[in-house]
């Protein structure tokens, strides 16, 4: 099954993530199939952008949003 979920980047205390497209077989931050935009936690308030074809394409094709993707989607206005 193909999951679109975060990617952890950045510094030990200094998150940084890319939401991307990956089986949910691999690891967190391992393989992943496509990257579809980015979120960081750090600035006040958030900042995120997700490239909403892309976002769209893989939620038709069958792709599941993970708990926290999915908020940032509905924000977002894609979902």
């Amino acid at each position: 099954m193909v999951k679109i979920r975060l990617k952890r980047m950045g510094q030990k205390k200094a998150p940084f993530y890319r939401i991307v497209v990956a089986d949910e077989r691999s690891p967190r931050d391992g393989r992943f199939i496509e990257e579809i935009g980015t979120y960081d936690p750090n600035q006040d308030p958030s900042v995120f952008n997700v490239n909403e074809e892309a976002a769209k394409k893989w939620l038709a094709n069958g792709a599941k949003p993970t708990d926290t993707v999915g908020k940032l989607l509905k924000i977002a206005g894609i979902m």
